[in-house]
């Protein structure tokens, strides 16, 4: 069994030697202990990591051909001509991963790669098809700025009143979920409204979504965030789009 690891890149260079390390350090053996109950039997997946470069311009590009000529045997690498968003990198991701289970992990340091077995357990549990890391259930994180927190919540509370479920943090990036949940998926966003997107058709195939606490160290504009106001309301024009159209 393969686990998928898509990371879009996009001018990232002081995080991205760091999140490959945490990534490669992750064991991904489970057992049958008691924590995972339904599994009756020693799990090795194995991991694939596919790193999808947007058009890095600031020498992230210079660290991922250096790895390509070191010829990293986890490590596929895509490269982008130009920017296109978030959501672009992630659908180029998406078509290259050959995984059986597939995850999202942004390429600077606000979540942990710790957190994969949490959010592993309940798929191959067989309780569910999709996984959300959540930051609101009580998982260790930085504190949150208060206009990120209330966009979050805000988008997040939106969702659950089109969709009719309870989710609380749609906006996560640790999205986790089965091969088969994107087949036959045409998706279409180029930049951070991705999440809305995911999230809408998945709801609208009638999959549940399992949510997991998961930690967070969230970082400022000054060190690198890229997500503003417009991408809330970029997201909340996504699900009313999504909701009523295919």
């Amino acid at each position: 069994m393969k686990f998928s690891i898509i990371m879009p890149v996009y001018n990232e260079i002081a995080t991205l030697e760091e999140i490959i390390r945490r990534v490669r350090a992750v064991d991904l053996t489970l057992n049958a202990d008691g924590a995972n109950d339904l599994i009756d039997r020693p799990l090795q997946l194995e991991k694939e990591i596919i790193v999808v470069d947007d058009g890095s311009t600031d020498g992230t590009r210079e660290i991922l051909t250096r790895w390509q000529t070191e010829a990293v045997d986890d490590l596929r690498i895509i490269y982008r001509a130009r920017n296109g968003g978030k959501g672009a990198a992630l659908r180029t991701g998406f078509q290259a991963a050959t995984g059986t289970i597939f995850i999202v992990q942004d390429a600077d340091l606000e979540y942990n790669p710790r957190d994969y077995t949490s959010l592993l357990i309940p798929i191959l549990e067989g309780r569910t098809a999709v996984v959300y890391g959540s930051r609101f259930l009580g998982g260790p994180r930085a504190a949150m700025s208060l206009s990120h927190a209330i966009g979050n919540k805000g988008v997040t509370w939106f969702t659950n009143l089109l969709y009719g479920t309870l989710l609380t943090d749609m906006e996560t990036c640790y999205k986790c979920f089965r091969r088969e949940v994107l087949d036959g998926m045409v998706l279409h966003s180029q930049r951070f409204e991705i999440e809305a997107e995911l999230t809408a058709k998945i709801l609208k195939r009638n999959y549940s979504i399992f949510e997991v606490p998961i930690s967070y160290n969230g970082r400022q504009f000054h060190e690198g965030k890229k997500l503003t106001w417009r991408d809330g309301f970029a997201a909340i024009a996504t699900l009313v789009k999504y909701r009523f159209s295919d």
